[in-house]
């Protein structure tokens, strides 16, 4: 193609050119769904806590709570369930739609990566 031409032109021939980038889901221009929320949603999993998971990510609870509270807004229905405390304390759980929305951002993340990788190839060629 002619804009790798173009490209290869104008960078130093050097080994380690890669094609990078982040991939966060947006609504309004604003992201809402990435490698954190994804994390954050996974430790609530684990650990039945969202305290506990900010914790495990050293994310403060106020932060937590605002991904939470953000996510939730984004989605048909709650992504995260919250239970307040008795007895034994609070908790929270995810529902199976935070469980799928990960499973399709891990699945969309793979396809990043190759079409990084290809285009990475394709300048150090």
């Amino acid at each position: 193609m002619a804009t790798e031409k173009s490209i290869k032109g104008i960078l130093k021939q050097q080994p380690g050119i890669k094609v990078s980038g982040s991939l966060w889901l947006e609504a309004g221009g604003k992201p809402f769904f990435g490698p954190g929320p994804v994390e954050l949603l996974e430790g609530i999993a684990e650990t039945g806590s969202i305290s506990e998971a900010a914790k495990k990510m050293r994310m403060s609870y106020k932060k937590a709570w605002e991904l939470v509270n953000t996510l939730n807004e984004q989605a048909i229905n709650p992504l995260v369930i919250p239970r307040t405390g008795g007895e034994k304390g609070g908790g929270s759980t995810i529902t199976d739609e935070a469980r799928e929305l990960i499973k399709y951002h891990r699945e969309l993340r793979e396809r990043f990566a190759a079409f990084l990788a290809a285009e990475t190839e394709k300048i150090n060629v």
